[in-house]
């Protein structure tokens, strides 16, 4: 069912999609036409620790890397319960590690609920000793990102009703299984209570009527503190990822738009030509 939903999304015409493994880690590795040599895309996918793969995410993942231009790699990190953590973020780890090898020049992150969870952990494992001699990337986008596995945000409550996809105890029963007893306020696992300063510019993309919506806000406001230069996009009426939804809703395609803009900007130091701004 989950990676029905994501199948929906409409395939990019031309270009390739290769299975690869970099870092020693397997995924997919997607190359638009025209792509620029000297950058790359780390993108992490979704599914609540325990769902999704970098097959399933082809098309969407394939709609931003066409946007920004570059090659793109999708790890297929471990899953959990059978992998708990911190199989996952070890393997993300190791995945940007080996794109730094390769030597492609300069890598943006990119990542959605969960996979916006590790992406912003992996961040701020890249300013400690864990991560120490690996350059930070250039720049996160992140959609919806699962901050705190903790559950503590109010909006968990003030957004119950209106959220179409999650309930409070769904997500329990996700950290549940990936944490298997580990502490959820380990940063590792819940980068809201990691290390922020020095991180390299986020943009944070997360709909309104969503119980995870204060896992963005609080983390922007937090990163703000810490002088990190962030981006934050509340989206209207929207649910959890809904930039999913591309080909059927006009948001998902103006939200993919600015969030591909950002991605260009922050590996090229310039706009993206005939960027859609509109809506953000």
């Amino acid at each position: 069912m989950f990676d029905a939903m994501l199948g929906a999304v409409p395939p990019v015409a031309g270009g390739r999609v290769e299975d690869a493994t970099i870092g020693g880690i397997p995924g997919v590795r997607l190359r638009p036409d025209g792509a620029r040599p000297d950058a790359r895309l780390l993108y992490i996918h979704g599914g609540g620790y325990v769902l999704g793969s970098a097959g399933a995410f082809t098309n969407f993942a394939g709609q931003i890397a066409a946007r920004v231009g570059v090659e793109m790699f999708i790890p297929d990190y471990r899953l959990a319960p059978e992998h708990p953590f911190p199989a996952a973020i070890d393997d993300v780890l190791a995945a940007y590690r080996g794109l730094v090898a390769e030597g492609g020049g300069q890598i943006a992150v990119a990542g959605d609920s969960a996979g916006g969870g590790l992406t912003l952990a992996l961040l701020s494992i890249l300013t400690t000793a864990k991560g120490k001699g690996l350059p930070p990337p250039v720049g996160a986008a992140v959609m919806s990102p699962w901050t705190d596995l903790a559950l503590t945000g109010a909006s968990m409550e003030t957004r119950a009703e209106a959220d179409p996809i999650f309930m409070r105890d769904m997500l329990e029963a996700f950290a549940a299984l990936y944490l298997q007893g580990r502490d959820a306020a380990d940063p590792e696992a819940s980068p809201l209570y990691g290390r922020l300063e020095g991180l390299p510019p986020i943009r944070i993309d997360v709909g309104d009527d969503e119980i995870l919506l204060d896992d963005s806000t609080r983390y922007a406001a937090w990163a703000r503190t810490a002088g990190v230069d962030v981006t934050l996009a509340i989206w209207e009426r929207m649910p959890h990822v809904f930039q999913s939804s591309l080909g059927r809703f006009l948001t998902a395609e103006h939200a993919v738009n600015a969030m591909s803009e950002f991605l260009y900007r922050q590996l090229s130091g310039a706009a993206l030509p005939n960027a859609d701004l509109s809506g953000a």
